[in-house]
Parts: structure tokens; C-alpha cells; sequence
């Protein structure tokens, strides 16, 4: 059974900085790796940024320089550095996880709770 609990969230002001921690049990980070997706109020949820088993990062473009994916395989956990806010990134941000197939990683099928950010100009 893989449980994902996010933690990190809260409240920052436009050019500030927060850490995401996306805790894992069950799932080894070094097989299929971990995404990060948003929220926000009336849209639908977006993919963000993703690491792969080897490491390969991927953000979506507007937050490319602004955040960092990386994982503690060791500690099975996943983060994401967010810097430079602005206030389009509120949202409530997901941890994700893939399942793993005997082919290969498939779609990202479990999801943490969600951990709310607030950027305020």
C-alpha cells in the first residue's frame, strides 16, 4: 500500500520561498521517482514538476528557475523548493507517485492529501 503525506505548506508573500516534503511509504522513489502537482481555485490540476527514477528532472515552464524537485532516496522523500513566489502559484500542491508495472513506471496513480499554499502580493 504506498501513503504519501505532504508537508511544508503555508502562507508566504510574493518573492518569498517554501519547501514541499512529500513523505512515502510503501514505494521506492529510485524505481519510478515522483511529481508534484497544483491546484488552484477553479482550474484543474497540473503537473509541475517531475523527477524520474534516474534522477531526470522536468518542470513546467512557469516555474522552471524558480523551483527544484529533488528526493532523498534514503529517506523516501520527495521535495520541492519553491522560490521566488508569485502569487499565481497558490494552489494546493500534490505529491504523486507512479505505478509500477511489470513493463515499466506508469501514470501517476497516488496522491497525497494536499498541502495548501498562499502567496500574497
Amino acid at each position: 500500500q504506498v501513503q504519501l503525506v505532504e508537508s511544508g505548506g503555508g502562507s508566504v508573500q510574493a518573492g518569498g520561498s517554501l519547501k514541499l516534503s512529500c513523505a512515502a511509504s510503501g514505494y521506492i522513489f529510485s524505481h519510478c521517482g515522483m511529481g508534484w502537482y497544483r491546484q488552484a481555485p477553479g482550474k484543474e490540476r497540473e503537473l509541475v514538476s517531475s523527477i524520474s527514477g534516474d534522477g531526470t528532472t522536468r518542470y513546467r515552464e512557469p516555474v522552471k528557475g524558480r523551483f527544484t524537485i529533488s528526493q532523498d532516496n534514503a529517506k523516501n522523500t520527495s521535495y520541492l523548493q519553491m522560490s521566488s513566489l508569485k502569487t499565481e502559484d497558490t494552489a494546493v500542491y500534490y505529491c504523486a507517485a507512479r505505478n509500477l508495472l511489470s513493463a515499466g513506471c506508469g501514470a501517476f496513480t497516488y496522491w497525497g492529501q494536499g498541502t495548501q499554499v498562499t502567496v500574497s502580493s
